[in-house]
């Protein structure tokens, strides 16, 4: 009978060992992890420990498996194995890039463990999104967790928790708004409405937390979902197959059941940038991060259950890039700086009646190069403020308003461009070795009246 019994319970063990391998399996007492992450531009950047090496993920949840961007040939480190050649398709008008297809591979965020995970590892040297928030983004992940785990996102305080199912408590909010989940392709959708032409419309959304923007709408006119207000064209982003072109504007109202969004940011993109995620003929755009960060939301994918809770950035105004310019991290330039530490000096001497025992000669001030960041810019809007003033693309910025971009990161100098309308901004940039000094004032875009002419 004890043999019976210790051969059931080594049983039971490697059961649930088995299991674990095949989903993502919180390994602590309490079943449940939380983990801090940075958000950047909206998005949501977490460690990531791949086959033992760590490394930072945007938390995804319209992406289906992981996907490493190799530019930096991270596979080798890794140690990828078992693969095979595929290619992907995503937004954006380019083509289907080339990637390699990886199975068995073991993928750590917290304590929360698989141990046979399959990857994608794509080689297209442009899909580096690192640049352009000013930090080291070496994949994306998503659709896999969310499928294992209960996932909490605390924008207002910058963690996840990660939950295994059996243990997740639901606590009483009548202050949180309950919604039913729909699967297409392994990614959630979601039931909203938003007020167009003073028309309140229905639409379903894909919940695209690895959107900065607020909401993409795609046009339909037989729906009343167009761009026929006021909007000007812009760059919208950078997808995987190339970038994203298209409309912005805004709409009066943004509504998720009884929580209210008024004049919310709308992008409309291009018809031939979103031609692959118009496959789902049900879908009508989708919820990003600039919407999602104000609230705190709970992904329960098991019971198809997402609830939200808003949070501390509820009622910032929604805002727009005045100046017409995306900048990115452009490696690194140098700098002249003095050097205080290797100042050759003289006091007067003691026995020297006339001398102020206090003064301090500097014979020989010497100065060491420094490396800073270099900021480039990557996209300029025509008709922008920016381009009307007479930058260009690949203008490196070495100062804005009088100080110098070595005090900023990528983020905050570009919040700059959000800023107030008629703030005069001042750029002091490089251009094939020439500096050059700019100046523009923030403008109303969507206010101009030869706007859509």
């Amino acid at each position: 009978m004890k043999k019976v019994l210790c051969l059931a319970i080594i049983f039971f063990c490697l059961s649930n060992f088995s299991f674990s391998q095949q989903r993502f399996s919180v390994q602590n007492a309490k079943s449940s992890d939380k983990i801090p992450f940075k958000l950047i531009n909206n998005l949501i950047i977490i460690p990531v420990e791949v086959n033992g090496v760590e490394l930072s993920f945007l938390l995804d949840t319209g992406v289906s498996k992981p996907i490493i961007f190799n530019f930096l040939n991270v596979s080798d480190t890794l140690r990828i194995k078992d693969t095979e050649t595929i290619f992907l398709r995503g937004l954006g008008e380019g083509k289907p890039v080339e990637a390699l297809k990886s199975k068995n591979n073991t993928f750590k965020i917290g304590d929360a463990i698989k141990l046979n995970q399959e990857l994608f590892a794509v080689f297209d040297a442009n899909l580096n999104f690192g640049p352009r928030l000013g930090t080291p983004v070496h994949g994306i992940l998503g659709f896999d967790v969310f499928r294992d785990l209960v996932v909490e996102i605390n924008y207002s305080n910058k963690y996840i928790r990660l939950t295994e199912p059996s243990a997740f408590r639901y606590k009483n909010c009548k202050k949180c708004e309950r919604f039913s989940l729909e699967f297409y392709n392994k990614k959630p959708y979601i039931w909203a409405k938003v007020n167009i032409d003073n028309k309140h419309i229905p639409v379903k959304l894909l919940i695209d937390s690895g959107g900065s923007d607020a909401l993409w709408l795609f046009e339909d006119d037989s729906l009343g979902i167009n761009s026929k207000g006021k909007y000007f064209q812009d760059f919208l982003g950078h997808g995987l197959s190339g970038s994203v072109y298209g409309k912005r504007s805004i709409v009066k109202e943004f509504s998720l059941k009884g929580f209210v969004l008024k004049n919310a940011n709308v992008a409309f993109p291009d018809s031939s940038s979103i031609a692959f995620a118009r496959k789902f003929k049900g879908r009508n755009g989708s919820l990003s991060g600039n919407i999602l960060k104000r609230f705190n939301v709970i992904f329960d994918y098991q019971k198809a259950l997402l609830i939200l809770k808003k949070n501390s950035h509820f009622k910032e105004k929604f805002s727009y890039n005045r100046a017409g310019i995306e900048l990115a991290h452009d490696g690194v330039r140098y700098v002249k700086e003095k050097d205080f530490s290797a100042y050759d000096t003289y006091r007067a001497l003691d026995d020297d009646p006339n001398a102020n025992k206090n003064t301090r000669f500097v014979f020989n001030p010497t100065y060491k190069l420094s490396l800073i960041p270099a900021y480039s810019i990557v996209e300029l809007r025509k008709g922008s403020p920016a381009h009307k003033a007479g930058l260009k693309v690949g203008d490196i910025v070495l100062s804005i308003n009088g100080k110098s971009t070595n005090g900023y990161t990528l983020q905050k100098l570009i919040l700059m461009f959000y800023d107030n309308i008629g703030k005069r901004i001042k750029l002091r940039i490089e251009r094939n070795g020439i500096i050059l000094a700019y100046n523009f004032e923030l403008e109303d875009v969507l206010n101009k009246k030869s706007l859509n002419e």
